[in-house]
């Protein structure tokens, strides 16, 4: 059983886009399941499709106004980096509405629902790729995996939707009783998850660099300050997951194919500017290829 795991990260999910392009289309993989995080809860429906020009063209076109009705921050340009800085107004809006984040993302709830069509929903429903949902639930302090399967057309919506709220900068969501967040927060690299439901070689897409490449500019104002914290935080949680899904391959005799992004895409993955992400894409696929084209591992009796 092949599955197809793709991990949290925002924009930065545009080259997740483009691996996974290559190895549906170029080298033909066939996957029985697939398992998202955030971004990653984006992509996996059109890619269980086959939609990967549909999904390229959402990902190339998306913008701030595309996922915030209410956007908490303000985006300048300085010396040809992007700069964020708190939109007070934004924000105060917001907190006098009586809501309990900086920002507020309904706009990406409704172009969910308006780039999965109900007879898509109902073909994957009938068809053979699972596809897997990961999201938080903060009320009873765990991570739950919803199933494409066991969902109404709705609640799969609702369920993309909470696990790409970055909380508290997009919308957190009570549903069932329950406040939900981004799937991040708790497992933004679901590979145990993926190799739990049966999978026996699993392709995963980590939307990080390997190893860390830069120092952090320090602060400069309380905004910037909660999403380096943020940061931090679920860079150390990717790192648990992805040591726990590599014990837990170990344990079953499972393979897994690790794809993180070659460089530092962007050290601000909630910045959604559609030529960079058209251009990720592009370097996505590209990098892919390059690995899938990388020449044949010395044979172990080579040294003997």
């Amino acid at each position: 059983m092949r599955a197809l795991v793709i991990s949290g990260g925002g924009s930065k999910g545009a080259f997740a886009g483009g691996v996974a392009q290559f190895l549906i289309q170029e080298s033909g993989k066939k996957y029985d399941l697939f398992v998202g995080t955030s971004t990653g809860s984006l992509l996996i429906s059109h890619l269980a499709l086959g939609k990967l020009d549909k999904i390229k063209r959402i990902y190339s076109n998306v913008n701030q106004k595309s996922i915030f009705n209410n956007c908490p921050f303000l985006i300048r340009k300085k010396y040809g980096v992007d700069e964020i800085s708190i939109n007070h107004w934004n924000v105060l809006k917001n907190l006098a509405s009586g809501k309990k984040t900086f920002g507020e993302s309904e706009n990406l709830r409704e172009l969910i629902e308006n780039s999965i069509t109900k007879e898509e929903f109902q073909q994957l429903k009938e068809g053979n790729p699972d596809v897997v949902i990961t999201v938080s639930n903060l009320s009873l302090n765990q991570v739950e995996y919803k199933t494409l399967k066991d969902c109404t057309y709705d609640d799969y919506c609702d369920w993309v939707w909470i696990s790409s709220n970055y909380t508290p900068f997009m919308s957190l969501v009570r549903k069932n009783g329950c406040e939900y967040a981004d799937g991040g927060l708790g497992s933004i690299v679901p590979i145990e998850e993926a190799i739990r439901r049966g999978a026996t070689e699993v392709d995963v897409v980590v939307l990080h660099t390997e190893v860390t490449y830069y120092n952090r500019m320090p602060s400069r104002n309380p905004f910037e300050l909660l999403t380096t914290m943020m940061s931090f935080i679920l860079d150390r949680i990717e790192s648990q997951n992805i040591r726990i899904g590599k014990l837990v391959a170990n344990q079953n005799n499972a393979i897994i194919n690790l794809y993180y992004t070659p460089t530092i895409l962007t050290t601000n993955s909630l910045i959604f500017d559609k030529d960079k992400m058209t251009l990720w894409w592009k370097r996505g696929y590209l990098y892919a290829k390059n690995k899938n084209e990388e020449t044949n591992p010395i044979e172990p009796n080579e040294y003997e």
